[in-house]
Parts: structure tokens; sequence; C-alpha cells
């Protein structure tokens, strides 16, 4: 009885952990995958293979044009295979294309114009970042917004705020230069300033105000209990004057906060990512799967909405993680397209294969740092 409870408490503490993480990296790996694939056959190459996941194949079907669609058992990704591919990883098979008859060899990936293969890997990242703008809008568009006004209800004492001068009352006009509309619009500015200094026009009793702070780098917690570091100046705002409501948005307004949202969150990871290379930022913060599944599971308990907002910031990193210019991710084939186009001949095959080993090294290093983070992060 004992051990069926325990084996019960494991399966549960499980399906907890694996369902919403497969939920979001299957919708994210799904659409990176399908931009691939759709750009791929408008450009006229024939698809092979195309799989949600890595591995045996769990499950799956083969469509009227031959393309084996198919879930695998290893859900860390996914890939589409194209005619004159030799892997999954889109290295060309230069010599079944020399073999191919000539109608075959018009399909295949390999043979197409570097423009059409330009395209299709581009495809799948651009899919990544229309994935998260199509979330971020269907989610506010259905549930609405929570906004308040930029209105200060309280300075923390010893903070950057206090030091500068803010004082309760005080409502922010604009944040170096930029406009402060509701409160959210001041926290977005904080977090994206890292520790520089921000330049505030305040309006305090009618008149304007000046002031000028420098946020401080402080380590906090979520209400998750999950560690993280953030710029603060030490302003809080609350309801006690009813400045925060439900505020709703039609099908435009929507998929402007959508494209708005999703460029912020773009420009804030590329500018993590430099800070992460030039060392004003801990790379402790990289997570992997382990990290994911966690999150994940954290983020269902809130609600689908939260959960579809996480995969619209995982399809985001994930699509500019891809456009890295590394060999075996997408922006390193489009590296090597563009020497290509500049040559105006491929680069060699040796040339080639030493760049995907250097690339495949690469990202195992990466794999393997993600993983360390999130072990070590568990201890």
């Amino acid at each position: 009885m004992e051990i069926g409870s325990i084996a019960a408490g494991l399966w549960d503490h499980g399906l907890i952990y694996v369902v919403p993480f497969l939920f979001v990296l299957t919708i994210i790996v799904f659409f990176h995958e399908l931009g691939h694939f759709l750009i791929g056959r408008l450009c006229g190459i024939k698809a092979l293979t195309f799989s949600v996941g890595f591995g045996p194949e769990i499950a799956g079907f083969t469509d009227r044009r031959g393309t084996r669609w198919k879930l695998a058992a290893i859900p860390l990704g996914g890939y589409v295979k194209f005619l004159g591919d030799e892997n999954a990883a889109s290295v060309p098979d230069r010599g079944a294309v020399e073999a191919m008859s000539e109608t075959d060899r018009r399909q295949a990936f390999p043979a197409v114009s570097v423009g059409r293969r330009a395209a299709t890997v581009a495809a799948g990242p651009i899919a990544n970042f229309v994935l998260s703008i199509v979330i971020f809008s269907a989610v506010v568009f259905v549930n609405g917004r929570v906004v308040g006004d930029p209105v200060v209800s309280a300075v923390e004492p010893n903070s950057p705020a206090a030091t500068a001068g803010f004082e309760p009352g005080d409502r922010v006009v604009s944040a170096d230069g930029e406009a402060i509309d509701y409160f959210s619009d001041l926290q977005r500015h904080v977090a994206a300033a890292g520790e520089n200094p921000i330049s505030f026009e305040v309006e305090r009793g009618g008149n304007p105000v000046r002031l000028t702070v420098t946020p401080r780098m402080e380590t906090r917690k979520d209400e998750f209990g999950n560690s993280f570091t953030t710029p603060i100046v030490g302003l809080r705002a609350d309801n006690s004057n009813g400045s925060f409501r439900l505020e709703r948005l039609g099908p435009l307004q929507s998929i402007g906060y959508g494209v708005s949202q999703t460029w912020f969150v773009a420009k804030e990871t590329v500018g993590f990512i430099g800070q992460v290379v030039t060392g004003r930022q801990s790379a402790d913060q990289i997570g992997g799967p382990i990290r994911i599944a966690q999150v994940s599971s954290q983020v269902s308990t809130i609600g689908l909405g939260a959960l579809l907002n996480l995969a619209a910031l995982l399809s985001i990193s994930i699509g500019i993680l891809n456009l890295l210019p590394i060999p075996m991710l997408d922006g390193g084939h489009l590296l090597f397209y563009a020497f290509e186009a500049v040559r105006g001949r491929p680069l060699s095959e040796r040339v080639q294969e030493l760049g995907f080993r250097i690339g495949l090294a690469l990202v195992t290093m990466l794999m393997i740092f993600a993983f360390w983070n999130d072990i070590s992060g568990q201890v």
C-alpha cells in the first residue's frame, strides 16, 4: 500500500512537470518547423520528414505529397528533412543530389537557388516571432490587461528613488524622453535600463520636476520562490486611489500590443546575450529543459493564459537562439548562404563539414552548460 502511494505520488508529481513542459515545447517546436516547411514548399522544395521530437517514431502518417509527419520519442526539438539533406541538420548530400533525376533535383534543397534556401531557413525563427505576436495578441484580447496610472504611492527607504528625491504622489510623465502612460511602462523601462542612470520627468503638485535615478541590482524571489537578479529603483504603486483597472483592447489594439511586446522581449533578450558575452551579466540565468519544465509547471497553476504567455516568451528566445551565426543552427546556415551569395558558389564541402563540427561542439557545450545550471539550481 505504501509503495503504491509512493508510486502514485511520483506519477502525479511527474505529470505536474511533464504535461505543461510538453504543451509549451510542442507548440514552439511545431510552429518553428512549420515555418521551414511552408516556405520550403512555397519555394518548390520537397519535404521528406516533418518531425516533432527526435529518436524513434511514436506516431505518424504520410501525406499525399510523400511527407512523413511524425511524433518522436525525445521531445527536445524537431526538424524538417528536405530532399537532398544528408541528415536532420540539413547538411547537404551533394552526392545524392548528383545521382537524382532532373525532376527530383529541381525539388532538392541543395539544388535550389541560395535565395530560396535562405528564405526556407529564415522562416523557422520568423515563425517563432509570429507565434509570439499571435499569442500575446490573443491572450490580451480575451483577458484584457490590468493597467495602473504611473503614480507613486510609496518610496522605499534608502532606495535609489529616495536618494534621487522621489516623493509619494509623484506622477511619472516620461523616462529618458519616453512617454510613460502606465506604471507597467515604468517597470519595463527600469528593467531595460540595468544599472544605467534614468532621467525622469515627474509631475508634482501640477509642476514639472526632473529627477535622475541610477537603479541598483538586487536579487529577489518571485511568487514561486525562484531567485532572480533585477534592477530596482524603489518605487511602489497600489490601488488605494483606484488607479488600477482592467483595460479591454480591440483586435487592432491587441495586435499592436502583441507586436510591441514581442519587440520588447526580443530586444531585451539580445541585450542580455550581449551582456553575458561581455561579462556584464551572469550566465547562471541561462536554463535548460529542467528549468523550463519547472517554470512551466509553476506558471500552469496561474492559468492557461499565463502558460501561453510563457510559450510566447520562450518562442522569442528560441527564435533568437536559432539566428545566432553558429553552424548547426539556422543562423549558421544563413551565414554560409551569405558567403555563397558573395562568392557566387558554395563553400567547399571540407569547410562546411568543419563548420558543422565546430557548431555541433558549441551547441553541445551550451546544452551541457544549461543542464549544469538546471542541476546546480536544484541543489
